[in-house]
């Protein structure tokens, strides 16, 4: 195997486990779900009962199922998803949506208001009592239905995907398989959880506290909603989501997936709407019980400030600088194009983003060179051309702030090691960002400190493990690490010193049962398997004399 041949295979392994969804040989453990009983029945949204000896969860037929074409040529998304149903809003502003790569207007999305985030709510609200009485088995025969659906015909949501975000084909591709395994994880998750635990002389009880309402961002549409309903479903909540407006095709395509799974009307809605608006309407909502958040830590904050007078419970996964340690034993043949893989994720915008490279002194020249070598071989792109592994930033507002952090570096004194301002050499339109490496960053820069969501990366040299220790720590950030180098046992014990939610040695494949989250300003509360449905939960002791 040649070495572009192995890097690219290093790349698609990250984004699957950036993906956090890979269920592993967890789907050969799920049950199959049977007939059960629901002390409250859910109404489907294809009319059947669920319970009693109504059938299990079952996807219309496939021809009801919109092609990506006839997607396209609906270019104006006038609705929304409440109580089962795709409504028109009651709000009437509207939103231009562009392609990245062209940067042409590609169509509109209506958005809601405060009424339809409101009704959404009520709808949640009404679902809740028959989603709290579900069995474990209900709730996993659900999940197994909501794959089904999305695993279908996945070419078509990645092509929506590089339309309407700029996802180069190789992550698209990714993206959706792993939309669709998230539920399997979940599935697993239930079966083996402990709803209901004994404690000394007591019982406990885990329980769902309400509705959930889940605000999403715009790098990873399809993943992120499924992990936020894939987290409702697995605690017996109803959910309200609103997604990245700009994502407003893609939703919508994923949307008339998820619709067809069956599901009880008012179990989980989806509203299009601005974060002041229908953001805060949510948070703001006394019937909300719980708010999970994927995005930035400065609209975190917003966000919390408008939870406290409601002690809202908060499940926060926000941003990152993630450090990227090179030990002096590492074999930078395969070291550096992990290390490059990691830091260029997503064209840069992804939060676990290994953006700041700490290299030891002593192989600083070495090293330097193999970035900037490497970097070359990071085409940017055609996102449709398979070959690309770079792809456009999202918008040009995100394109404008990553030439600002570029031109920043250079008047805080970084060297360019590669890169630079403006678009790659030939590319006259779309919203392309040459990949860019800082040298002689110090770690108290502000490209150092602030998280760029870009393909800007900064190289810091130390020259002790105590120091890349102290550097990679110095951080107002703690999601992700990475450790890179030949003695694992060395690796692990620098991975033990190291703040972060989770660290990465020598490019280890995920585990979709570990927990994802921060530290610091990166986070409250953890993501996937049995610690993301203990955030979904609350538990009840019984005592007994």
């Amino acid at each position: 195997m040649t070495q572009v041949q192995t890097s690219l295979r290093r790349l698609r392994d990250f984004w699957a486990r950036f993906q956090r969804c890979d269920p592993g040989s967890g789907s050969a453990h799920v049950a199959a779900a049977s007939r059960f009983h629901l002390r409250v029945p859910l109404q489907s949204t294809h009319g059947s009962s669920f319970g009693g000896s109504s059938p299990r969860y079952a996807a219309t037929s496939r021809t009801e199922l919109p092609t990506f074409n006839e997607a396209r040529s609906m270019r104006t998304i006038e609705q929304i998803y409440v109580d089962g149903e795709f409504v028109i809003p009651v709000g009437d502003e509207r939103l231009d949506l562009f392609n990245p790569a062209t940067e042409e207007k590609i169509g509109e999305v209506r958005l809601g208001n405060t009424h339809d985030a409101r009704a959404a709510v009520a709808a949640a609200k009404r679902a809740f009592p028959a989603m709290a009485a579900s069995t474990e088995m209900q709730r996993i025969d659900m999940l197994r239905s909501l794959r089904d659906v999305v695993a279908e015909r996945p070419d078509e949501l990645a092509q929506a995907m590089t339309e309407e975000y700029g996802a180069p084909a190789y992550f698209t591709a990714f993206s959706v398989q792993n939309a669709a395994s998230v539920f399997d994880v979940m599935a697993e998750t239930v079966r083996n959880y402990d709803f209901d635990r004994v404690v000394g002389k007591s019982t406990v009880r885990m329980l769902p506290r309400g509705v959930l309402a889940a605000i999403t961002p715009w790098n990873s549409n399809f993943g992120f909603i499924a992990t936020k309903l894939a987290h409702a479903i697995g605690s017996g909540s109803s959910l309200v989501i609103k997604p990245a407006e700009q994502s407003a095709f893609q939703t919508d395509l994923f949307l008339r997936r998820l619709h067809r799974a069956g599901l009880p009307a008012g179990v989980f809605n989806v509203i299009n709407g601005t974060g002041p608006v229908v953001g805060a309407a949510l948070t703001q909502n006394p019937d909300v019980a719980t708010i999970s958040f994927t995005g930035s830590t400065q609209a975190a904050k917003i966000i919390q400030r408008s939870a406290i007078d409601g002690m809202k419970r908060l499940v926060l996964e926000l941003g990152g600088k993630a450090p990227t340690i090179i030990l002096p034993d590492a074999n930078l043949e395969t070291a550096i194009p992990v290390a490059l893989m990691s830091g260029f994720a997503n064209s840069g915008q992804a939060c676990v983003a290994g953006t700041r490279i700490i290299a030891p002194r002593s192989r600083l020249t070495e090293i330097s060179e193999k970035l900037r070598m490497e970097t070359g071989k990071f085409k940017v792109g055609n996102p449709r051309d398979p070959e690309v592994r770079i792809g456009p930033l999202a918008n040009a507002a995100q394109w404008e702030r990553i030439q600002a952090y570029i031109r920043l570096g250079i008047d805080e004194g970084a060297t360019l090691l590669t890169g630079g301002t403006g678009r790659p050499a030939g590319m006259e339109k779309g919203w392309f960002a040459r990949p860019t490496i800082f040298a002689g960053v110090r770690n108290d820069m502000r490209i150092a400190r602030e998280e760029i969501f870009g393909p800007v990366l900064c190289l810091i040299a130390y020259d002790n493990e105590d120091e890349a220790i102290e550097i990679a720590n110095d951080s107002d950030y703690g999601l992700q690490a990475y450790v890179l180098g030949s003695d694992l046992r060395r690796a692990e014990k620098i991975a033990e010193r190291l703040v972060a939610g989770r660290v990465v040695i020598n490019g280890a494949p995920h585990d979709p049962r570990a927990p994802f989250g921060g530290f610091k300003q990166s986070g409250i509360g953890r993501e996937i398997g049995a610690f993301g449905l203990d955030g979904m939960l609350e538990p009840r002791a019984i005592l007994t004399p």
